[in-house]
């Protein structure tokens, strides 16, 4: 039922506060799934892009990760902080409303997103440039244009850098 109430929320007020893509909230089971190719480890960093409603920000920091979230839509970061607070994870999980185009991915150990396929190539760029040997990349739905996943299992693909 929270799922179809952020999801109505989201549609609702995407027209209004539309800066990105649009929110189209990730299936549980698909969250679980990238938590589990994601190998999240206890007190590793990890980060969604384009957190939406913070379901997964929130699955990160239950693995054990120091998780962190970025949107751009102000009424999905009220909506994530509430359900972060409701969870009990505020010292855990973050969401900072702010484009994760502007911010420097270094310090994360897992990168978590669904995306959009135009934003790829861009990203791909940005994540080389950025992140360290051993992060690893969980995306859904949407692959790289130029890496070659690890693992790919029912639209999620598990990219390493090496």
């Amino acid at each position: 039922m929270e799922f179809l109430i952020g999801a109505l929320l989201a549609l609702l007020i995407w027209p209004v506060f539309y800066r990105g893509a649009p929110f189209v909230p990730t299936p549980t089971r698909t969250i679980e799934k990238m938590i589990d190719l994601a190998e999240v480890k206890p007190g590793e960093k990890a980060v969604d892009l384009g957190s939406g409603d913070g379901r997964m920000v929130i699955a990160l920091a239950k693995a054990g990760a120091e998780a962190h979230g970025y949107e751009v839509n102000p009424l999905l970061v009220f909506w994530s902080r509430r359900k972060i607070k409701q969870a009990g994870l505020k010292n855990k999980a973050f969401i900072h409303r702010k484009s994760f185009w502007s911010v420097d991915l270094s310090d994360f150990n897992v990168i978590t997103l669904y995306g959009v396929s135009l934003m790829m190539k861009r990203l791909e760029k940005k994540l080389d440039q950025e992140l360290k040997d051993g992060a690893r990349i969980v995306s859904f739905a949407f692959d790289f244009p130029v890496w070659r996943p690890e693992k790919k299992e029912n639209g999620v693909y598990l990219y390493r850098i090496l």
